[in-house]
């Protein structure tokens, strides 16, 4: 058994700015990823790919670089290709290296599992050859693999810059296809003060903007009706926008409506969640310094509400330094010294999200799907039979396994929740928080026999090296 001060899941930017400021303090750290590389998702691969790519995926990725290098400490361990499955007893972890079994445990736990895109389900999404931006920005990090013939659908500030990023990369998309409307824009002025206070954010979004114009990109504002059409494959999207119905061809489509907080390791333990209306998603419930109702755990980073890699890392230092209080490595006085310009720092992050939430909310037409429109892919069950379900008393999303098996695939749900708990609500007439999400249970991921079988050896034979008191 490995045994730490802190264990740390998940390697990107809030898990590693945690970690070295954890180390600093003078706590052993313990750092699990399921990646082979440090950066998480945003400065994916960061080590390897600003060397040759940096120029294409610009400055605000290899600002990562800085974060991978300071897991360089001697009280930090990071363990690459960690796949965690199961948390018991608040910080004893359970994973998996390359089919091997092993648990850790630490005097701490810190949740920095980041965020997943969320789920876009259009009529035709199921089809090979449509993908998110994400995915198709991870292509471009890991392998400097650039979609060809491609058009990015959705909202928000990521499909700028994965299209300006293509653009760079000398295969332009074919068209934007943007769900926000002009009505969306005006009711975001509400927090036009919050977004002045940002204005960085406001500045890269305008120049990522002109980056696109002067590519000659086109942008299609307020569409509605998506759908991808194609026998087999994605052939072509089609869209109504500025009063007429496009088709256009491709080969390739990436969508994208916004990122939502990974909850289902916090979940698994009994953290509560509530629902935020301005990021339209589930976030736990914490205090200032990420620390949940369970006392020894506590969160940081997008997996705790939406704020971008430089709030994550900033939120990471606060809940290490809190750590480092909690366990006697800094004293009240000097976690807040510390603290109070990191807060400051955060408060300034965090000022445009209001604006930027408003701006780019989700596509009510993939919140609310047509019938006949796949909403889990892994149990291939529609939106219909959800609504169906509501109809014959399904209150919960927990009751739609017992309906109809959805959230029972590979993904666990982490795909179809929030569009579950979405047609359910509005379907029965009551809150997101009444309706509720998939309680989730471990494995959080697929775990073999064999592996579990090890692990009881392991554990017998470490219990057997214990000296007899």
């Amino acid at each position: 058994m490995l045994e730490a001060d802190l264990v740390i899941l998940g390697a990107g930017p809030a898990g590693m700015a945690a970690s070295r400021r954890a180390a600093e303090a003078g706590l052993s750290v313990l750092l699990l990823d399921e990646q082979q590389r440090a950066g998480g998702q945003i400065y994916r691969d960061v080590e390897r790919a600003a060397k040759t790519r940096g120029g294409i995926l610009g400055p605000d990725f290899t600002k990562g670089l800085d974060l991978v290098r300071a897991l360089e400490h001697p009280k930090i361990r990071h363990i690459a290709g960690a796949v965690v499955w199961q948390i018991e007893e608040g910080t004893r972890v359970a994973f998996s290296v390359d089919g091997k079994a092993s648990v850790a445990t630490g005097k701490r736990l810190l949740i920095a599992t980041g965020a997943l895109e969320r789920p876009m389900p259009v009529p035709g999404w199921t089809l090979p050859g449509v993908m998110t931006a994400g995915a198709a920005q991870i292509l471009l990090k890991q392998s400097g693999f650039v979609c060809e013939n491609a058009v990015l659908a959705g909202t928000g500030p990521l499909l700028y810059l994965v299209a300006a990023q293509m653009v760079r990369a000398g295969t332009p998309p074919l068209a934007l296809v943007e769900t926000q409307t002009s009505s969306d824009l005006r009711a975001s002025l509400a927090h036009f003060g919050g977004a002045l206070r940002g204005w960085k954010y406001l500045v890269k979004g305008l120049s990522l903007i002109a980056e696109l114009r002067k590519a000659g990109v086109r942008r299609y504002k307020g569409a509605t009706g998506i759908a991808i059409e194609g026998e087999g494959k994605a052939e072509a999207l089609v869209f109504n926008a500025n009063g007429r119905h496009h088709h256009l061809a491709c080969a390739t489509v990436l969508l994208h409506h916004g990122v939502v907080p990974n909850t289902q390791t916090a979940r698994s333990i009994g953290v509560s969640h509530r629902w935020s209306d301005g990021q339209h998603c589930f976030v736990p419930e914490k205090d200032i310094w990420g620390r949940t109702a369970i006392a020894d755990v506590f969160i940081a980073g997008d997996g705790a509400g939406i704020g971008g890699a430089v709030a994550a890392a900033l939120a990471g230092e606060l809940a290490a330094l809190e750590i480092a209080r909690d366990l006697g490595a800094a004293t009240m006085g000097e976690r807040d010294a510390t603290a109070a310009p990191l807060r400051r720092r955060l408060d300034g992050e965090l000022a445009a999200r209001p604006f930027i939430d408003r701006a780019y909310p989700p596509f009510s037409e993939a919140l609310a799907p047509a019938d006949e429109t796949i909403v889990c892919r892994c149990e291939e069950v529609t939106a219909g039979d959800i609504r169906r379900y509501a109809g014959l008393g399904c209150l919960g999303p927990n009751q739609t396994k017992a309906f109809g098996r959805s959230g029972m695939g590979p993904c666990q749900g982490r795909y179809c929740g929030l569009t579950v708990t979405e047609l359910l609500a509005s379907a029965n007439g009551r809150t997101h928080d009444d309706t509720g999400y998939y309680r989730i249970r471990p494995p959080l991921k697929p775990v073999t026999l064999g592996e579990l079988a090890a692990l009881e050896d392991g554990l017998n034979n470490d219990e057997a090296k214990e000296p007899a008191e």
